[in-house]
């Protein structure tokens, strides 16, 4: 993938320096991260959930954190220590260390997470402000004005 400079469209807009950064990181490649997988379902109008599958991990190994339009969602396993030494012959479950960061529009806003069956819940939900919406602007009436005459009737 060619490589675009936005140089010079830096130094003729004000205003878009994320939508540049953003058009920036798509062309950098995220290194083939594919895990943990991860499912996004719109769930209303303004509404959406993500579903991520952390089996093995408990809720106090994973954090979640909402920081300027950026959802971060980080892994860690705890290490086991029961006093028992066993040997892992085959290691089919991944108990890796992981983080998956989602860029987020503008407005959207976690409402909360879930995590159930081996499955976190991550629900948002898109919150525009009352000045943002589109708004209805009425339309006055000109005819209903008096005309007032200027000249006086010629007699």
């Amino acid at each position: 993938m060619r490589h675009v400079d936005f140089s010079p469209l830096y130094r003729s807009t004000v205003g878009f320096d994320r939508l540049f950064t953003m058009l920036d990181s798509l062309s950098q490649p995220d290194g083939g991260q594919t895990y943990p997988p991860y499912n996004i379902a719109r769930t209303g109008e303004d509404a959406y959930r993500i579903t991520m599958a952390v089996a093995g991990f408990a809720e106090d190994e994973i954090s979640i954190e909402a920081h300027r339009n950026v959802l971060t969602i980080k892994g860690e396993k705890a290490e086991t220590e029961n006093g028992e030494s066993t040997e892992v012959l085959y290691r089919g479950i991944a108990s890796r260390a992981f983080e998956r960061r989602f860029q987020l529009a503008d407005h959207v806003e976690v409402n909360g997470a879930e995590l159930k069956n081996g499955l976190l819940h991550i629900d948002l939900k898109r919150n525009i402000p009352e000045e943002m919406k589109p708004r209805k602007i009425a339309i006055a009436n000109g005819g209903a004005k008096s005309s007032k005459q200027i000249e006086a009737k010629a007699a």
